[in-house]
């Protein structure tokens, strides 16, 4: 299941639940929203609830990382991203390693974000690593999942209450299975230039998503990490990142655009874990 299919069905559960919450009080009011009160939560406590949800989520399955020599190499990268990024969204970021099949990285709505054990292996330098995870921040400063499942579902807490007002059905729609969500190539490539933007603010090469690029292009397609199989129109999106970095000289004309240049990752072999219970 990749990752904006774990969000989606999180996004039914408490979008669902929030429905329920409002039939309950509008009953409670004798058929009256006044009565009911304010029934909706606001756009920053359904990102939280989300948030939390795919945590519980991550933490049952044991999947969640709480202390692992890996925490060495990737606190200073998030910790970088977290004094350039936070600004930029109202909820903390908190990074969190977890254990998953394959090689990859997501940010939930809410501020977690989340790196498994392998992507530390699989990427050839910091930069790269630094790169995807401010992409993925990215998403998160922008409400990308949010957003992209509101328009799938063509369904707001506004829009449950009004259902509920009109006595319409729609309420039962929220049960159902929804379709598959994908980003779209845009919605990526402003992921890309976002997360560049903060990248430099960072001081890591904003390069390295570029190079991550390049390395998938050439990878063995068994070993192309969810990321970037999951993403669509990596040539173009290369394309844009280069432009950006030539259009904005004064923030990137100081990054190098060798991958030689990059420090590469320095990883403990099999490294010891100890997973959240």
């Amino acid at each position: 299941m990749n990752v904006l299919e774990r969000i989606r069905k999180t996004f039914v559960y408490v979008v669902a639940a929030a429905c329920v919450a409002m039939v309950a009080a509008y009953l409670a009011g004798g058929g009256s929203t006044k009565a009911a009160g304010p029934a909706q939560a606001s756009d920053q406590d359904v990102e939280l609830q989300l948030g939390q949800q795919m945590f519980d989520e991550l933490k049952a399955k044991g999947e969640i990382v709480e202390s692992s020599p890996l925490y060495d190499q990737l606190r200073p990268i998030s910790d970088a991203i977290t004094r350039a990024a936070q600004p930029r969204y109202n909820h903390p970021f908190k990074f969190y390693l977890v254990h998953e099949t394959q090689p990859n990285a997501f940010a939930t709505p809410g501020g977690n974000v989340y790196v498994v054990d392998s992507l530390l292996y699989f990427v050839k330098n910091t930069e790269e690593l630094a790169g995807t995870l401010c992409h993925e921040v990215s998403h998160t400063i922008h409400r990308d999942s949010v957003t992209l499942m509101e328009k799938d579902q063509k369904l707001t807490e506004r829009d449950i209450a009004a259902a509920i007002v009109l006595g319409h059905p729609l309420a039962i729609a929220l049960l159902g299975k929804l379709r598959s969500l994908s980003y779209s190539r845009d919605v990526e490539s402003r992921a890309d230039i976002t997360g560049s933007d903060v990248c430099a603010a960072t001081g890591y090469n904003p390069w390295g998503l570029v190079w991550l690029f390049q390395d998938f292009q050439n990878a063995n397609m068994g070993q192309v990490p969810q990321l970037l199989s999951d993403h669509p129109g990596n040539q173009n999106r290369v394309n844009a990142l280069e432009k950006h970095f030539r259009e904005n000289p004064s923030v990137f004309g100081k990054f190098n655009s060798d991958s030689k240049s990059a420090k590469p990752m320095s990883v403990p072999k099999d490294a010891s874990e100890v997973f959240l219970r």
